[in-house]
């Protein structure tokens, strides 16, 4: 059995190892058996998206944490960010969170918070891999009369939505803004709605139908068609898409046009330099973002820094470099003023704040950055050997990488939570993009597809 976390958890598809009811019981013992201390249980909140495959995974993981002892506190459906939230806020020793973020349905994950509300250090993943894959955990269990108990937070969304709206500047309001919401019928579709209105919006949402097998299908920040759609139809101010677990924002302005993470890192740190907020004047971003956010950053007179891939990465670099604020291309926002984790809609919140501040369009505000055209291929593999290694592919990329000379650039590595190689390829224009793009992407298929 090979390493179980992965850049973002553990992650698979449901019901099949490491995703299956076993590995959520003995991550449950896990976490139960690293939190406990002498004289005290372990106290984990647990919360889940939509898909069907939540409800084995949290029963497995509340058994987990029972029969080593722990406390379980189930808040049910609620983003990612509003567990981590909750799991600070009532200083529990650990919040585990059931989702795949914006993968299909059938794929699902396990990550953990510690009581601070950031993830796991790499050190407890290990400590939790460990004694998950030594095999010990069995003969570690208390006595029945040791056993531990589950209680179901009836009010966590609601306390999630107070700390929501406080991130809102109160001299601001929403009244009469139209605001479409996508929901992908994945962990925000309740919450969304609730704190717009409650703010004064007006909101109208779609793709907030769970079934437990829709969430993220063809909807979402993945897929803004329909949300560009209503948008345009109900005359909105902004339209946002989030992921399954709703800790992503992509926008949509009033014209229908996609404002992405890249311009919504730019437009909210603006603000924030304007207002002697934007600590260091830096913001962080990563490898994968267009090279429009670091000609941006320049204009404006913005450190930038680009860290590796993923959200953790991000937060470490503005953790050791003294940074307020960071993201990802794909939307994944963090403000750490705010909170410890990317949040979709505290991030929607500061991009309406700074439309209303500046008393602008969102098509205007998106106009502080360039976007360069950009083309990115997930192309299966069956393994993943180090690229450099690859000669087909390595030839591909000097080839493309020769012709774009300095009018764009070229990015290929591996998915940390799939068996995928990411091509990303920036050019002048949006033909030769995607066809550099592609050619690159073939000699992958071909090599080790």
């Amino acid at each position: 059995m090979g390493k179980l976390f992965g850049t973002d958890g553990i992650r698979g598809e449901a019901n099949r190892y490491p995703m299956d009811a076993g590995m959520a019981f003995s991550v449950g013992q896990a976490v139960a058996y690293l939190f406990k201390k002498k004289d005290h249980r372990a106290r984990v909140v647990i919360g889940k998206d939509t898909r069907i495959s939540g409800y084995m995974l949290e029963s497995s993981l509340e058994a987990g944490i029972s029969s080593m002892g722990g406390i379980s506190y189930l808040v049910r459906v609620l983003p990612t960010p509003g567990i981590a939230f909750i799991t600070q806020s009532m200083r529990a020793d650990a919040g585990i969170v059931i989702s795949a973020s914006h993968n299909p349905y059938q794929d699902n994950g396990i990550k953990i918070f510690a009581g601070s509300g950031f993830k796991l250090s790499d050190e407890q993943e290990e400590t939790i891999e460990g004694l998950i894959l030594g095999g010990k955990l069995p003969d570690m269990v208390p006595p029945a009369s040791e056993m531990g108990r589950s209680y179901r937070m009836e009010d966590a969304p609601g306390r999630y939505i107070v700390f929501l709206k406080n991130t809102f500047p109160r001299e601001l309001s929403m009244e009469g803004m139209k605001v479409v919401i996508d929901a992908a019928n994945g962990a925000t579709y309740r919450v969304s709605p609730a704190a717009f209105t409650e703010l004064g919006a007006d909101v109208d949402i779609i793709h907030n139908n769970p079934s437990g097998l829709n969430i993220n299908d063809n909807c979402g920040s993945q897929y803004t068609r329909d949300l560009q759609k209503r948008v345009v139809e109900k005359g909105a101010a902004i339209g946002l898409a989030f992921d399954g677990d709703g800790d992503r924002l992509i926008a949509v302005d009033e014209k229908g046009g996609v404002i992405t993470g890249d311009q919504i890192l730019m437009i909210c740190a603006k603000v924030l330099k304007d207002q002697g907020r934007l600590k260091n004047d830096l913001v962080v971003s990563t490898v994968m973002s267009n090279l429009g956010l670091t000609l941006a950053c320049k204009k404006h007179g913005f450190k930038h820094h680009a860290s590796k891939v993923g959200d953790r990465y991000v937060l470490e670099d503005m953790q050791g470099l003294g940074a307020v604020i960071g993201g990802e291309e794909s939307g994944h926002m963090i403000f750490l003023d705010h909170h410890t984790t990317g949040d979709g809609i505290l991030t929607a919140l500061q991009v309406i704040a700074a439309m209303i501040k500046e008393e602008k369009s969102l098509s205007e505000l998106a106009g502080l950055m360039d976007v360069f055209p950009q083309k990115l291929i997930n192309v299966p593999v069956t393994s993943k050997p180090d690229i450099s290694t690859v000669s087909q592919v390595v030839e591909a990329i000097k080839e493309v990488e020769a012709r774009l000379g300095e009018k764009g650039r070229v990015l290929v590595r591996y998915s940390g939570t799939q068996n995928a190689c990411r091509v990303m390829v920036e050019g002048p224009t949006d033909s030769l993009t995607e066809t550099y793009c592609r050619k690159i992407a073939d000699a992958v298929k071909a090599s080790i597809g």
